[in-house]
């Protein structure tokens, strides 16, 4: 089986009604096992894209930084506690999130990674490592509810998911001092 084809399987079946359900059911796994999975289903399709319009992709996204700026404003628009509640609550708000995180997310990320330097590519992981600790931050020591939908002790939970995830990140970002990874390569 080839990675489009995994990817386009991995969407349908994050999409399936149950599934779904019980992916959002609870904060945490709506967070940082949903949405992630549907942005791996749109990296993994993303070859199928790239050979079948080069001429878009070599002309809209050269350099990668176009890809890349796409991917920070989706994934951050889904960080917002309002953007995971009307996902919820609306039909169509939940299938633009199944579209877009595969397709303006999961699709950029892998056209633009490799086209970026290795600056730019620290550059976004430490973007994401500030705002998962501020997030992780605003999750936990929110005073009320941020999301309707979800009670507040799932709310903490995601709030350490997302610290969990930025020291994972600045882990990483310090071994990149010690370690040159072309010594690898």
């Amino acid at each position: 089986m080839t990675q489009p084809i995994i990817g386009l399987i991995t969407l349908l079946f994050m999409m399936i009604p149950p599934v779904a359900e019980i992916m959002e059911s609870i904060m945490i796994l709506h967070m940082h096992m949903q949405m992630p999975m549907i942005v791996i289903a749109g990296f993994l399709m993303a070859p199928f894209f790239t050979k079948r319009f080069p001429n878009f992709f070599s002309k809209w996204n050269q350099t990668g930084i176009p890809g890349m700026l796409l991917f920070i404003i989706v994934m951050s628009y889904w960080s917002i506690p309002r953007a995971m509640d009307d996902a919820l609550t609306y039909p169509a708000v939940e299938l633009f999130k199944f579209i877009s995180l595969a397709f303006l997310v999961g699709v950029p990320l892998r056209d633009s990674w490799k086209k970026i330097s290795n600056r730019w590519q620290n550059g976004v992981l430490i973007f994401f490592f500030l705002q998962f600790t501020g997030l992780g931050i605003l999750y936990i020591a929110a005073p009320g509810q941020l999301c309707n939908n979800y009670i507040q002790s799932e709310q903490v939970t995601l709030g350490w998911g997302f610290l969990t995830i930025a020291i994972a990140i600045l882990v990483y970002l310090v071994q990149l001092i010690f370690i040159n990874p072309a010594d690898y390569e």
